[in-house]
């Protein structure tokens, strides 16, 4: 209602009454006087004196109007001299700016809840807003709220003189455009200078805006207190969810007449408390009756009838208040925080950009970084965006519960850790915790997660994402094996040596060791694996780690923890972390092998968008080429026998679909503080991390399971659960797809090169499967044919003219020169690399258990000298080792008497020998490497003879012995010079030689036994 159509209101209002007292009987007889003269004559005097103060006051009273008028006029023109025109855009986005909470959901569109925020707002349109509930808001604020243009000056009055005069306030003097005004585009401040502004802007809001807008506009941003859940609220929507638990197009009067009657004091008319919950039956009666308040105000205006007033006062309000629910913060903790962290980096780039800035100036401008995270924040909590997540409602649901219920985690640990601010000890209890990640390969998307035992809101911190751990034999597959596939400098089968072995390091000497101890001999690089081996695995890194950095791998991966110099750690080639990896990166990492190679960043948030619908943020993958198919391919194969043979073989009987084909790496950190298991499958990756979350061993020596079994326990219940919910994805028909450029090679298993006859005759055939660029091209040379004997001490190769009976071995032995390339002449012994299955085959080589020598034999023309000091005691003859150097043997000759004549009975390569007869004559002679026999050695006698036997041995008949025996090795001498053993003595050693190598096979056997028993 304008001005002009007040004015003519009333001035109608005064003609009618004047009409009414003229026609009044008593105004008649006044007239009568009056027209007979009589009040004239009479008044004349008076009526001069009157009209004239009458006049004179109302002039100054129009005076002063005006002169007031213009005091006001000008007062208010100075209130609001620095308020700009204005303009309609701006006042819209002003209008419009709700501070909306943004929302968060889980993959599919199904809602989760509201980010954590200080005021929860959700926008509705009119059009969703009942009538009932409109006509009980403008009863209530605005009852002028269709007639006015943005003010009524008489309720402005009226709240004028109340503040001036400090009377009570009995109504509010702002429209409901006034209100607007005041919470989007001003302050709430109280002063007249506000009040002013509120007035100029309300009015000319109202030439821009139709009702309908501005009525909207107000319903989205008033407050109504607190919700069930002790949350603050503002808009209509929002309150109706947080009072009655239904949406605003759903109340009925009542409850339309409550929530209308809030907005004048929120805090007291809600009927719950700051912390949530319901308040007393006292605390909830104010707000019943300020309910009852506006049903009197729409009853009076019109809007509801007599019967539906009396009815709705007489509703149980309070039957209708919704219970306390959770939040999703309390629901959903880990995932809340989660994804209000990750979509506040994503929001943050996105505002950086609007601007101008890219990440990179924002990570090169501290300053610039912290103002746009506070932007980031603020925007999250107050732009109403919709977070869209790649989480699968079920499939989480099923991992909390059952990490919530798994039984196998472990005992707790209780003792003391120093306080490093006070340095005083402090006794401290701990869970075992665990993280898991399941996360799909070929998308990154994170399809569930694990981030604790507790998903309780005070457990903040998320063992999945944000916990750093040593990843330990994880970390072999994608730092060592896979790379060194990668460059060609090992395949599957590919032959290393798991022995003893020192490496020169800046800080010393460092000697790896197996975890459980002991060596494995020279095995193929995929047993190395399966079983977990660590030297090989130092051994291969220490190879690769020469040639391109090899955080050309990790980094592009996703693993970026790891400094340049730490690189240079061998321990880091089976995860010997300083800052370790989360179980993101971990998991992340493997599903590359899943993605033939490509990495493809995992991500939790798949979509933003605004309030209008707009996306300002959609997850594109962007895939990153790490490894080729065939090396994935390779590496998958190899990790398939982790679990068929090698340390994840108890997985198998946990599964619950035998079908998939899984392949995988089990992990343990130093002093077994960490336990891990990585599964991939063709369509996703799943890893699951279990320890104390300050490390301390988790062994337990009284629990039913080993600290790997209950890890891997807790990993197949997990997949056996997500494989149930969603098997198509989880738990595929298909397997690994075989990429071209795969072959299957046979080798040999001592080189890894192809096989040389010597290696099938001893049975060291082996086949796997190459990429095709790195097949062995060159025939094994590990093996000679030939065999060795002991010369001064040392293994060397037997010669043409060498005995034979001094020869160990069968006829194949190791490549000297092989052995020296590889480094393995430096082992003590070199049946450390016989591996401990297939021995027998290895076994065949006949190795010495001593240094093998290369060296060559010089021939100096000069049979050996004689061995010393021979005596018989008991059935055992011993001598000292001739002095000769070239010395491979010794042969040993026996007299029934010492008249009889000397045959030979035995050799051997040592320096005493066993005999079984109870008398005889004995003489020992030493053999050179080139079969020649030294003069006799002095008898020994063994048993009594008779008297005259004796004589003969003790008299001159000795000398006369020894004679004969030198004469016998003149002839010896002669016969070699003539280019030949010996005959007689080559043939009676031929007829014992057999006796010797079945001895030799007896002490083989019982060293192979004393091996096992060790090993």
């Amino acid at each position: 209602m304008n001005f002009k159509q007040s004015l003519e209101k009333y001035i109608h209002k005064l003609k009618t009454a004047w009409g009414k007292l003229r026609s009044h009987r008593y105004a008649e007889r006044v007239q009568s006087a009056w027209q007979t003269g009589k009040i004239q004559q009479t008044s004349r005097i008076s009526y001069d004196v009157v009209w004239n103060i009458i006049l004179f006051f109302l002039i100054i009273g129009v005076i002063g109007a005006f002169f007031a008028g213009g005091i006001g006029a000008g007062y208010f023109a100075s209130l609001v001299k620095d308020e700009p025109v204005r303009a309609y855009e701006s006042m819209k986005q002003n209008v419009y700016n709700y501070e909306e909470t943004s929302s968060l959901y889980f993959a599919g569109d199904k809602y989760i809840g509201d980010v954590r925020s200080d005021l929860y707002r959700e926008e509705v349109a009119l059009d969703n807003i009942p009538d009932v509930l409109k006509n009980a808001v403008i009863a209530t604020e605005d009852e002028y709220f269709y007639e006015h243009n943005g003010i009524v000056p008489k309720a402005i009055v009226r709240a004028l003189m109340q503040q001036v005069t400090s009377a009570p306030t009995q109504s509010g003097g702002s429209t409901l455009t006034q209100q607007l005004v005041k919470n989007q585009i001003l302050t709430n401040e109280v002063s007249f200078e506000r009040k002013a502004k509120e007035i100029l802007i309300a009015m000319r809001l109202e030439r821009f805006f139709d009702k309908d807008e501005i009525l909207e506009a107000y319903l989205n941003i008033v407050p109504y207190g607190r919700d069930a859940s002790g949350g603050n609220i503002a808009g209509i929507q929002t309150a109706a969810q947080g009072i009655f638990g239904i949406d605003a197009s759903e109340v009925n009067l009542p409850q339309a007449a409550y929530l209308a009657g809030m907005p004048q004091s929120p805090s007291y008319y809600t009927p719950f408390t700051n912390a949530g919950g319901l308040k007393s039956e006292e605390g909830i009666q104010p707000g019943i009756n300020r309910m009852k308040t506006v049903l009197d105000r729409m009853h009076e205006a019109g809007y509801i009838t007599k019967e539906e007033y009396e009815k709705a006062r007489n509703y149980d309000i309070a039957a209708d208040f919704t219970d306390e629910s959770p939040s999703p913060i309390e629901t959903y903790p880990d995932l809340t925080f989660l994804a209000q962290k990750r979509a506040k980096g994503i929001i943050k780039e996105h505002l950086a950009k609007e601007d101008g800035y890219t990440m990179e100036d924002l990570q090169n401008n501290e300053k610039l970084m912290e103002e746009y995270a506070i932007r980031a924040d603020r925007a999250l909590r107050q732009n109403g965006y919709e977070i869209h997540t790649t989480i699968d409602k079920k499939t989480h649901d099923a991992f909390k519960k059952t990490a919530k219920n798994y039984e196998h985690y472990g005992p707790d640990w209780t003792g003391y850790e120093t306080d490093e601010e006070t340095g005083e000890k402090k006794k401290i209890t701990q869970q075992i915790q665990t993280g898991g990640i399941l996360i799909e390969n070929k998308t990154g998307r994170i399809i569930s997660f694990v981030g604790g035992r507790d998903n309780s809101i005070d457990s903040q911190f998320n063992y999945a994402t944000s916990a750093t751990r040593q990843n330990g034999s994880t970390m072999k597959p994608i730092l060592t094996y896979a790379p060194a596939f990668e460059k060609g400098v090992i395949q599957p089968g590919t032959p290393i040596a798991d022995v003893r072995k020192s490496y020169s390091t800046p800080q010393g000497p460092y000697v790896p060791h197996n975890y459980g101890g002991g060596y494995h001999g020279i095995v193929p690089a995929r047993k190395a694996l399966y079983n977990s081996y660590n030297i090989p695995a130092i051994e291969i890194y220490d190879r690769i780690r020469g040639q391109d950095p090899v955080s050309e791998f990790l980094e592009p991966m996703g693993i970026t923890t790891i400094g340049e110099n730490e690189y240079a750690n061998l321990s880091l080639g089976i995860g010997g972390l300083t800052e370790g990896v989360t179980v993101e990166e971990n998991v992340n990492a493997f599903a590359t092998f899943g993605n033939q190679g490509k990495f493809v960043d995992a991500h939790i948030i798949e979509r933003i968008t605004d309030q209008e619908g707009n996306v300002i943020f959609e997850y594109e993958p962007d895939p990153v080429d790490v490894f080729s198919p065939q090396t994935a391919y390779l590496t998958l194969d190899v990790m398939r026998d982790v679990l068929d043979r090698g340390t994840a073989t108890y997985l198998q009987s946990q599964l619950k679909y035998n079908h998939v084909d899984w392949a995988g790496k089990t992990g343990t950190s130093d002093d077994y503080k960490d336990a891990w298991f990585v599964g991939v499958n063709p369509n996703v990756s799943m890893g699951v991390w279990i320890g104390y979350r300050e490390g301390k061993n988790i062994q337990c020596p009284s629990c039913s399971l080993s600290y790997s079994q209950r890890n891997q326990t807790l990993w197949a219940e997990l997949i056996n659960a997500a494989s149930d919910i969603n098997p198509e994805l989880v738990a595929p028909e298909k397997s690994f797809e075989r990429p071209d450029g795969i072959v299957s090679r046979s080798y040999c298993a001592i080189s890894g090169k192809l096989p040389s006859e010597l290696c099938q005759e001893a049975g060291l055939v082996k086949t796997d499967i190459f990429n095709a660029k790195y097949v062995p091209t060159e025939k094994d040379d590990s093996l000679i044919r030939g065999s060795y004997v002991m010369v001064d001490g040392k293994a060397v190769i037997a010669g043409d003219n060498t005995p034979d009976e001094f020869i160990e071995g069968d006829g194949i032995t190791f490549n000297p020169e092989f052995l020296e390339q590889k480094g393995f002449d430096r082992l003590g012994d070199l049946s450390s690399l016989f591996p401990r299955t297939n021995r027998d085959a290895w076994e065949k080589i006949g190795l010495p258990q001593s240094d093998i020598s290369n060296q060559t034999i010089e021939d100096d023309g000069e049979r050996p000298s004689a061995p010393g000091s021979v005596s018989a005691s008991g059935s055992k003859l011993s001598w000292n080792a001739s002095g000769s150097s070239d010395v491979v043997g010794y042969r040993i000759y026996r007299a029934g008497n010492p008249d009889g004549s000397f045959s030979l009975i035995g050799s051997t390569t040592g320096t005493s020998f066993t005999f079984s007869e109870k008398k005889g004559v004995y003489r020992v002679k030493a053999v050179d490497y080139f079969g020649l026999e030294s003069r006799a050695s002095k008898q020994a006698v063994v048993g009594n003879f008779s008297k005259t036997e004796s004589d003969k041995e003790n008299g001159d008949n000795t000398e006369s012995d020894n004679n004969n025996s030198d004469s016998n090795d003149k002839q010896n001498d002669n016969k070699q010079d003539e280019g030949g053993n010996n005959s007689s003595d080559n043939g009676n050693a031929d007829k014992h030689k057999n006796n010797d190598q079945n001895d030799s096979s007896k002490d083989k056997d019982k060293k192979k036994d004393s091996e096992n028993e060790g090993g």
